[in-house]
């Protein structure tokens, strides 16, 4: 069996595990060649020793680790920052300090297993993604390595070279620490979209096409956000959305909204309208779905960057 042929089928997982890590589709990609190539050279010595996927994933994480020493984490603006106002300065931060959405293809293996497929999209959400970077990277590692990867705690503690005490110790403040950075974020499960969260997205993509913005902010849990990376700023409340989409936020009324998968959650590419008559290229938008309302709604700003990831054309023709 040829290299390609041994170590191309886990390239998937792979980004999916150095997404979590990292919190950024492009750092992902960057740690999985630097995995790949790690691995291709260190081969001839590898003798099988321990199963391939078990060897991957010790050096991806690794790669990952690495990285963290020289990198700061990567945010929300709703986990970094008080809520504002949308009066607010428009304060803009780089493309580096943010969070960015993954599509959902490049991290879940086509032929896995449908539940374990679901699985790793509930592991994608923003919500859970965003809180896993407030961790220390080692606690991070073996968070993901255990309870989405399902590695043993004696290989987690080989992999982080820690004791198997450690390991666990480090489990459990790991997973007190998620939980609560994740709560309020909406309950979406592993399971497909409910026919009401169906529904509700549905309405959601009309009242937008409309520019209704009675109807879109009616869709919004009470206590629902607002964000829009690369800025800081964020708003709580339908109030505060309603007030921001019929001010500032009044060049959105014209766009048109394009599906995509990404962050295993509701997403859309929005394309507004521009001097030309077609459209633009605006923002990537990922909703957090609670069972009956919209919880979160997410603008990446960053099109130049994550446009092209999701294969995306930067326009539109009418």
């Amino acid at each position: 069996m040829s290299a390609a042929e041994l170590l191309e089928p886990h390239r998937a997982e792979l980004t999916g595990h150095c997404y979590r890590m990292l919190g950024s589709a492009v750092d992902a990609d960057d740690a999985v060649q630097e995995t790949m190539l790690r691995a291709w050279k260190g081969l001839e010595r590898f003798e099988g020793r321990a199963e391939v996927r078990t060897w991957l994933y010790r050096i991806a994480t690794n790669v990952c680790i690495d990285h963290l020493r020289s990198r700061e984490r990567r945010r929300l603006p709703t986990l970094e920052s008080p809520v504002g106002s949308v009066h607010d300065e428009l304060v803009e931060a780089p493309r580096s300090h943010w969070l960015e959405p993954i599509p959902d293809a490049h991290v879940v293996p086509q032929l896995a297993e449908p539940e374990r497929q679901a699985e790793l999209r509930q592991s994608l959400r923003l919500a859970f993604v965003a809180a896993l970077q407030h961790l220390p990277p080692r606690q991070r590692a073996a968070l993901l390595l255990k309870d989405v990867l399902g590695f043993s705690s004696a290989e987690i503690a080989e992999t982080l070279e820690l004791s198997p005490a450690a390991v666990n110790s480090a489990l459990q403040r790991a997973r007190k620490a998620v939980a609560a950075g994740a709560s309020g974020a909406g309950a979406q499960s592993t399971r497909p979209l409910s026919l009401t969260q169906a529904e509700l997205v549905e309405r959601y993509v009309d009242a937008f096409h409309r520019y209704d913005v009675e109807a879109l902010v009616a869709l919004l849990r009470e206590d629902g956000s607002l964000c829009m990376p690369p800025f800081t700023l964020w708003l709580q409340g339908r109030e505060a959305v309603h007030d921001w989409m019929l001010g500032r936020g009044i060049g959105c009324r014209g766009s048109r909204l394009v599906p995509v998968a990404a962050c295993g959650s509701a997403a859309f590419a929005q394309y507004r309208r521009d001097e030309t008559g077609g459209y633009a290229g605006w923002s990537l938008i990922v909703l957090e779905l609670g069972d009956q309302e919209i919880t979160s709604i997410t603008h990446f700003l960053d099109v130049e960057t994550l446009f092209p990831i999701f294969g995306l054309a930067l326009t539109l023709t009418d």
